[in-house]
């Protein structure tokens, strides 16, 4: 079997165990995920997270705008279960910093 490759990439830091019961949760729609610890390090900090891989699988083919949706949505529900500010969504053509409405910071 042979798909047309599209990959998408969630990049989240929070806690590995919340993140995967989100995604075994999410999954249930029949969807398959990767998900790979790393490190964020910046200006300023660092913070653990995570790489959340989504691509077209060959056994179950689907359109590259539903993966791109899978992906925002997956993400929005992670910064939410997390309790993160922010995460980005990579794409093979963009790259999309997504903000959590409902976690403001004082200033």
């Amino acid at each position: 079997m042979v798909c047309k490759t599209h990959q998408v990439k969630i990049f989240i830091a929070g806690d590995l165990d919340q993140i995967r019961k989100t995604c075994r949760i999410y999954c249930l729609c029949g969807l398959c995920v990767t998900i790979t610890p790393t490190e964020f390090i910046y200006t300023g900090g660092m913070e653990t997270g995570v790489e959340i891989g989504l691509m077209n699988y060959a056994r179950f083919p689907d359109e590259p705008f539903k993966i791109d949706e899978h992906a925002m949505n997956l993400a929005r529900q992670l910064m939410a279960d997390c309790f993160q500010r922010s995460c980005s969504v990579v794409t093979p053509t963009e790259s999309h910093y997504l903000q959590n409405e409902g976690i403001t910071i004082p200033r």
